[in-house]
């Protein structure tokens, strides 16, 4: 699939990976429709230029995101959606049992799973039923699906036991959904970022992002966001890679 002239939908793009995708997509002639609960997409979407929408979306929610994804069919024309990458997600941290001895806050751990692994199953069900309607391309392809898992759903820290496990949920619906969604010609990826340079990342102390850093083998330093746009764009341009999860992490293995 190649991205000029082509659209695509973009959740969790009002800073960060998403914001990174969005620039690079515009770049690379394609259009886009960000999707965020920040009022921050609109100033994005008005600098990105006439291939840019902002739709203001919570991505567990079936009517905002059928609201989100028809604006992307619009906005493709004859061509439809061709491509979503999911970039919306939250971060918890929280032991099981705390320094009083105190379990772990339920509602926190269900808001985690419902944000991270519902709200993705969400946006991956009504994107694909918009793309299944699609004209196949010149390769036969009608759409491509790019979700984002993270390295805590193989390397899970302590405290991460809901962040881990909304995470391999991710991981684990890509290969199925990959399968299911064959026989309408759609794609199904997901990328693993490690420790990247993020507003998610800010709210850690520097002496601990720093930390991070020292521990990436190569090279030896935070992710860039566009670098996790780099590989999407890749993605979305390389019709073999389906069905898998690639790690982005400089090979950091997190203790």
């Amino acid at each position: 699939m190649q991205v000029q002239d082509r659209t695509f939908l973009i959740t969790g793009a009002a800073s960060g990976l998403g914001a990174a995708t969005a620039e690079r997509l515009v770049k690379a002639g394609g259009k886009v429709v960000l999707c965020d609960m920040s009022d921050r997409v609109t100033d994005l979407a008005v600098q990105l230029g006439a291939h840019a929408q902002a739709c203001i979306a919570d991505i567990t929610s079936a009517d905002a995101m059928q609201e989100a994804v028809n604006k992307a069919v619009a906005l493709g024309g004859e061509s439809g959606l061709s491509g979503v990458v999911h970039c919306a997600g939250v971060v918890s941290v929280a032991k099981l049992v705390d320094r009083q001895g105190n379990p772990a806050d339920l509602e926190g751990y269900a808001r985690t799973i419902q944000i991270n692994l519902v709200g993705t199953f969400n946006v991956m069900r009504l994107a694909a039923a918009a793309m299944a309607s699609n004209p196949p391309d010149q390769g036969g392809e009608r759409g491509v699906i790019i979700n984002t898992a993270s390295i805590a759903a193989f390397d899970g820290q302590v405290g991460q036991c809901a962040y881990s496990a909304s995470k391999a949920g991710v991981v684990g619906m890509s290969l199925p959904a990959a399968r299911e969604l064959s026989r309408h010609a759609i794609r199904v990826m997901a990328i693993a970022p490690g420790v990247f340079e993020t507003p998610m990342m800010s709210e850690i102390p520097d002496e601990a992002a720093q930390a991070l850093a020292a521990a990436v083998p190569f090279p030896k330093r935070l992710g860039k966001a566009d670098e996790f746009a780099l590989l999407a764009e890749q993605i979305i341009t390389n019709p073999m890679l389906n069905g898998e999860v690639i790690r982005l992490d400089g090979g950091i293995r997190m203790q």
